[in-house]
């Protein structure tokens, strides 16, 4: 399983420079059809996606995409509280609780 990433050059150029070869470079206008490949590719374990862009989406296949764990879907620039839940979700295990929880 590999980590990748979706969205504009800028978003992606950061994800390049650390490692991450799979790239799926899309803008507004096809956003859909690039995450509909993202999603089918069986290689794909994580998938980094930038929060904002998720607005291209039309609001049912965005709940699809954020409910899906194959491969798990983490917005970056969102509410951390998104990140926990995911996690939490996916794993069964709330990595970030403290001990006052």
């Amino acid at each position: 399983m590999e980590i990748a990433v979706i969205g504009s050059d800028d978003f992606t150029l950061g994800f390049r420079l650390a490692g991450v070869r799979t790239v799926f470079v899309a803008d507004q206008t096809n956003y859909q059809e690039k995450m509909q490949e993202a999603m089918a590719d069986a290689n794909v374990g994580i998938l980094a996606v930038n929060a904002e862009d998720l607005q291209y989406l039309p609001n049912n296949y965005r709940t699809k995409v954020m409910d899906s764990i194959q491969p798990v879907v983490v917005p970056v620039g969102g509410d951390q509280s998104d990140l926990r839940e995911k996690v939490k979700k996916v794993i069964g295990v709330d990595l970030f609780k403290t001990e006052d929880e």
